[in-house]
Protein backbone atom coordinates (compact mmCIF):
# COMPACT_ATOMS: atom_id res chain seq x y z
CA UNK A 1 0.00 0.00 0.00
CA UNK A 2 1.24 3.68 -1.07
CA UNK A 3 1.96 5.64 1.90
CA UNK A 4 0.32 8.54 3.01
CA UNK A 5 1.77 11.90 2.91
CA UNK A 6 0.71 13.88 6.16
CA UNK A 7 1.99 17.62 6.66
CA UNK A 8 1.91 18.81 10.33
CA UNK A 9 2.07 22.84 10.69
CA UNK A 10 1.91 24.24 13.79
CA UNK A 11 2.84 27.07 15.77
CA UNK A 12 4.99 25.51 18.45
CA UNK A 13 6.12 22.46 19.04
CA UNK A 14 7.84 20.42 22.00
CA UNK A 15 10.49 20.52 22.68
CA UNK A 16 11.80 23.69 20.72
CA UNK A 17 8.54 25.89 22.20
CA UNK A 18 6.26 25.19 24.88
CA UNK A 19 3.49 27.73 25.97
CA UNK A 20 0.49 25.98 25.30
CA UNK A 21 -1.11 22.77 24.72
CA UNK A 22 -0.64 22.87 21.44
CA UNK A 23 2.95 21.97 21.74
CA UNK A 24 2.72 18.25 23.44
CA UNK A 25 0.36 17.34 20.62
CA UNK A 26 2.68 18.74 18.01
CA UNK A 27 4.38 16.35 18.82
CA UNK A 28 3.04 13.41 19.80
CA UNK A 29 1.27 13.30 16.67
CA UNK A 30 3.27 12.87 13.81
CA UNK A 31 6.19 11.22 15.83
CA UNK A 32 3.53 7.63 16.39
CA UNK A 33 1.63 8.59 13.08
CA UNK A 34 5.22 8.39 10.77
CA UNK A 35 4.71 4.68 12.62
CA UNK A 36 1.70 3.66 10.05
CA UNK A 37 3.35 3.83 7.08
CA UNK A 38 3.02 7.63 6.77
CA UNK A 39 5.23 10.16 5.41
CA UNK A 40 5.86 13.10 7.58
CA UNK A 41 6.88 16.77 7.38
CA UNK A 42 6.61 19.12 9.80
CA UNK A 43 6.71 23.13 9.92
CA UNK A 44 7.10 25.70 12.61
CA UNK A 45 8.01 29.37 12.84
CA UNK A 46 11.62 29.84 14.22
CA UNK A 47 10.69 32.12 16.96
CA UNK A 48 13.66 33.86 18.34
CA UNK A 49 13.48 32.08 21.79
CA UNK A 50 14.32 28.75 19.89
CA UNK A 51 18.16 28.41 20.84
CA UNK A 52 19.66 27.14 18.19
CA UNK A 53 22.44 25.80 19.28
CA UNK A 54 21.27 23.67 21.73
CA UNK A 55 18.75 22.45 19.63
CA UNK A 56 21.19 21.47 16.64
CA UNK A 57 19.13 23.78 13.89
CA UNK A 58 21.12 23.80 10.33
CA UNK A 59 20.13 26.07 7.27
CA UNK A 60 18.56 23.61 4.35
CA UNK A 61 20.50 24.98 2.41
CA UNK A 62 19.03 23.41 -1.05
CA UNK A 63 15.58 25.12 -0.17
CA UNK A 64 17.37 29.19 -0.32
CA UNK A 65 15.86 31.56 -2.67
CA UNK A 66 12.40 31.64 -1.85
CA UNK A 67 11.06 35.19 -1.01
CA UNK A 68 7.40 35.79 0.01
CA UNK A 69 6.16 39.10 -0.50
CA UNK A 70 4.09 40.76 1.60
CA UNK A 71 2.61 44.35 1.52
CA UNK A 72 5.12 44.88 -2.22
CA UNK A 73 7.84 44.01 0.26
CA UNK A 74 9.86 40.80 -0.70
CA UNK A 75 11.31 39.38 2.58
CA UNK A 76 13.88 36.56 2.08
CA UNK A 77 12.88 33.37 3.24
CA UNK A 78 15.32 30.77 5.24
CA UNK A 79 14.88 27.27 6.23
CA UNK A 80 16.24 25.61 9.20
CA UNK A 81 15.62 22.22 10.24
CA UNK A 82 16.60 20.29 13.47
CA UNK A 83 16.30 16.27 14.29
CA UNK A 84 14.16 14.37 17.21
CA UNK A 85 16.28 11.57 17.33
CA UNK A 86 14.26 10.02 19.52
CA UNK A 87 11.12 10.14 17.93
CA UNK A 88 13.46 9.88 13.79
CA UNK A 89 11.99 13.18 12.92
CA UNK A 90 13.31 16.01 10.82
CA UNK A 91 11.38 19.46 12.00
CA UNK A 92 11.32 22.40 9.45
CA UNK A 93 11.79 26.12 11.11
CA UNK A 94 10.67 28.88 8.91
CA UNK A 95 12.91 31.78 9.79
CA UNK A 96 13.24 35.54 9.07
CA UNK A 97 15.56 38.31 10.46
CA UNK A 98 12.67 40.98 9.95
CA UNK A 99 10.63 38.59 12.19
CA UNK A 100 11.67 36.09 14.06
CA UNK A 101 14.87 37.16 15.44
CA UNK A 102 13.37 38.64 18.56
CA UNK A 103 13.14 36.87 22.09
CA UNK A 104 9.71 37.35 22.49
CA UNK A 105 6.54 35.64 20.66
CA UNK A 106 3.55 37.59 19.99
CA UNK A 107 4.00 40.47 22.53
CA UNK A 108 6.82 42.68 23.56
CA UNK A 109 8.48 42.89 26.77
CA UNK A 110 5.18 45.52 27.92
CA UNK A 111 3.26 42.14 27.36
CA UNK A 112 1.86 44.42 23.96
CA UNK A 113 0.61 42.64 21.03
CA UNK A 114 3.67 43.10 18.11
CA UNK A 115 1.96 45.12 15.72
CA UNK A 116 3.28 43.45 12.79
CA UNK A 117 1.90 39.95 14.17
CA UNK A 118 -0.31 40.31 10.91
CA UNK A 119 2.48 39.88 8.33
CA UNK A 120 4.61 37.15 10.37
CA UNK A 121 1.21 35.33 10.00
CA UNK A 122 1.13 36.12 6.28
CA UNK A 123 4.64 35.13 5.96
CA UNK A 124 4.59 32.15 7.93
CA UNK A 125 1.66 30.67 6.02
CA UNK A 126 2.67 31.48 3.07
CA UNK A 127 6.22 30.11 3.22
CA UNK A 128 4.87 26.91 4.90
CA UNK A 129 3.29 26.82 1.06
CA UNK A 130 6.03 27.86 -0.79
CA UNK A 131 8.25 25.45 0.81
CA UNK A 132 6.11 22.31 0.32
CA UNK A 133 6.30 23.18 -3.61
CA UNK A 134 10.43 23.74 -3.61
CA UNK A 135 10.31 20.34 -2.20
CA UNK A 136 7.80 18.86 -4.66
CA UNK A 137 6.26 16.98 -1.90
CA UNK A 138 2.20 16.81 -2.57
CA UNK A 139 0.69 16.07 0.65
CA UNK A 140 -2.57 14.11 1.31
CA UNK A 141 -3.50 15.85 4.33
CA UNK A 142 -2.31 18.74 6.19
CA UNK A 143 -3.42 19.21 9.61
CA UNK A 144 -2.95 23.18 11.04
CA UNK A 145 -2.33 23.91 14.92
CA UNK A 146 -2.53 27.49 16.15
CA UNK A 147 -3.52 30.44 15.10
CA UNK A 148 -0.94 31.53 13.19
CA UNK A 149 -1.74 28.23 11.04
CA UNK A 150 -4.95 30.04 10.39
CA UNK A 151 -4.71 31.58 6.36
CA UNK A 152 -3.05 27.89 5.03
CA UNK A 153 -6.63 26.71 4.70
CA UNK A 154 -8.04 29.78 2.84
CA UNK A 155 -5.15 29.74 0.69
CA UNK A 156 -5.48 25.87 -0.54
CA UNK A 157 -8.95 27.06 -1.36
CA UNK A 158 -7.76 29.75 -3.23
CA UNK A 159 -4.49 31.03 -4.21
CA UNK A 160 -3.22 27.43 -4.14
CA UNK A 161 -6.01 25.35 -5.47
CA UNK A 162 -4.79 24.55 -8.77
CA UNK A 163 -0.95 23.79 -8.36
CA UNK A 164 -0.09 20.42 -8.72
CA UNK A 165 1.26 20.08 -5.30
CA UNK A 166 -1.70 20.77 -3.48
CA UNK A 167 -4.49 19.87 -5.83
CA UNK A 168 -5.85 16.66 -4.08
CA UNK A 169 -4.59 17.75 -0.47
CA UNK A 170 -7.25 17.91 1.92
CA UNK A 171 -7.19 20.17 4.95
CA UNK A 172 -7.99 19.86 8.81
CA UNK A 173 -7.79 22.28 11.42
CA UNK A 174 -7.87 22.30 15.18
CA UNK A 175 -9.66 24.54 17.17
CA UNK A 176 -8.33 25.18 20.77
CA UNK A 177 -9.44 28.29 23.47
CA UNK A 178 -8.76 32.08 22.13
CA UNK A 179 -4.99 32.60 22.51
CA UNK A 180 -4.87 36.52 22.22
CA UNK A 181 -7.46 39.26 23.07
CA UNK A 182 -6.10 42.04 20.62
CA UNK A 183 -6.59 42.21 17.21
CA UNK A 184 -4.34 41.88 13.53
CA UNK A 185 -5.17 45.20 12.87
CA UNK A 186 -7.65 47.02 10.19
CA UNK A 187 -4.99 46.00 7.29
CA UNK A 188 -4.40 42.84 8.02
CA UNK A 189 -7.58 41.81 5.50
CA UNK A 190 -5.81 43.72 2.70
CA UNK A 191 -2.25 42.19 3.52
CA UNK A 192 -3.53 38.47 3.18
CA UNK A 193 -5.42 38.92 -0.01
CA UNK A 194 -2.83 37.28 -2.86
CA UNK A 195 -4.14 36.32 -6.23
CA UNK A 196 -7.15 34.62 -6.21
CA UNK A 197 -8.36 35.63 -2.99
CA UNK A 198 -11.79 37.01 -2.81
CA UNK A 199 -13.97 38.94 -0.48
CA UNK A 200 -16.19 36.10 0.27
CA UNK A 201 -12.78 34.04 1.44
CA UNK A 202 -11.37 36.61 3.19
CA UNK A 203 -15.27 36.94 5.27
CA UNK A 204 -14.92 35.25 7.88
CA UNK A 205 -11.37 36.54 9.42
CA UNK A 206 -12.87 39.92 9.84
CA UNK A 207 -10.43 42.17 11.79
CA UNK A 208 -7.83 39.42 12.93
CA UNK A 209 -9.40 38.58 16.26
CA UNK A 210 -8.83 35.33 17.37
CA UNK A 211 -12.28 33.83 17.19
CA UNK A 212 -12.31 35.20 13.57
CA UNK A 213 -9.10 33.89 12.45
CA UNK A 214 -10.45 30.28 13.82
CA UNK A 215 -13.61 30.50 12.12
CA UNK A 216 -11.94 31.63 8.49
CA UNK A 217 -9.57 28.61 9.36
CA UNK A 218 -12.69 26.58 9.65
CA UNK A 219 -14.99 28.07 6.34
CA UNK A 220 -11.99 26.65 4.69
CA UNK A 221 -10.91 23.39 6.07
CA UNK A 222 -12.52 20.01 4.80
CA UNK A 223 -12.81 19.03 8.32
CA UNK A 224 -12.44 20.33 12.21
CA UNK A 225 -10.60 19.26 15.42
CA UNK A 226 -12.15 20.24 18.93
CA UNK A 227 -8.88 20.24 20.46
CA UNK A 228 -10.12 22.08 23.63
CA UNK A 229 -13.22 22.24 25.77
CA UNK A 230 -12.93 25.97 26.59
CA UNK A 231 -13.67 26.70 23.19
CA UNK A 232 -14.96 30.32 22.92
CA UNK A 233 -18.65 30.29 22.11
CA UNK A 234 -19.02 32.16 18.93
CA UNK A 235 -16.09 29.87 17.28
CA UNK A 236 -18.31 26.57 19.21
CA UNK A 237 -21.54 27.78 17.51
CA UNK A 238 -20.27 28.49 14.23
CA UNK A 239 -18.43 24.48 14.20
CA UNK A 240 -21.86 23.11 14.55
CA UNK A 241 -23.27 25.12 11.43
CA UNK A 242 -20.44 23.56 9.38
CA UNK A 243 -23.09 20.63 8.42
CA UNK A 244 -21.23 18.87 6.04
CA UNK A 245 -18.03 18.75 7.15
CA UNK A 246 -16.30 16.18 9.53
CA UNK A 247 -16.05 17.35 12.96
CA UNK A 248 -13.62 15.08 15.78
CA UNK A 249 -14.64 16.27 18.85
CA UNK A 250 -11.60 17.19 21.46
CA UNK A 251 -10.08 13.33 21.35
CA UNK A 252 -8.77 12.16 24.58
CA UNK A 253 -6.56 9.42 25.92
CA UNK A 254 -3.48 7.85 26.49
CA UNK A 255 -0.64 8.21 23.28
CA UNK A 256 -1.55 4.81 21.64
CA UNK A 257 -5.43 5.27 22.29
CA UNK A 258 -5.19 8.82 20.66
CA UNK A 259 -3.27 8.01 17.70
CA UNK A 260 -6.01 5.39 17.14
CA UNK A 261 -8.53 8.11 17.03
CA UNK A 262 -6.65 10.44 14.81
CA UNK A 263 -5.58 7.99 11.95
CA UNK A 264 -8.83 6.92 11.61
CA UNK A 265 -10.04 10.56 11.69
CA UNK A 266 -7.47 11.00 9.17
CA UNK A 267 -7.91 8.19 6.84
CA UNK A 268 -11.80 9.60 6.82
CA UNK A 269 -10.95 13.13 5.28
CA UNK A 270 -8.51 11.73 2.87
CA UNK A 271 -10.77 9.38 1.42
CA UNK A 272 -14.03 11.83 1.39
CA UNK A 273 -15.72 9.83 4.06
Amino acid sequence: MQKKRIMFVSSEMSPFLETSGIANLALRLPKHIQERNTEIRVFIPRFGVINERRNKLHEVVRLSGININIDDTDYPLTIKVASLPQAKLQVYFLDNEDYFHRKFIFNDENDKFFKDNDERTIFFCKGVLETCKKLGWPPDLIHCQGWMTSLIPMYLKSTYKDDPIFRKSKVVYSVFENQYNSSLGKEFIRKASLQHVKQEHTAPYENGECASMYMGAIAHSDAIIRASDNIHTKVDKFIDSQKKKLVLESPQGESENLIDIYEEFYRKVIDGK
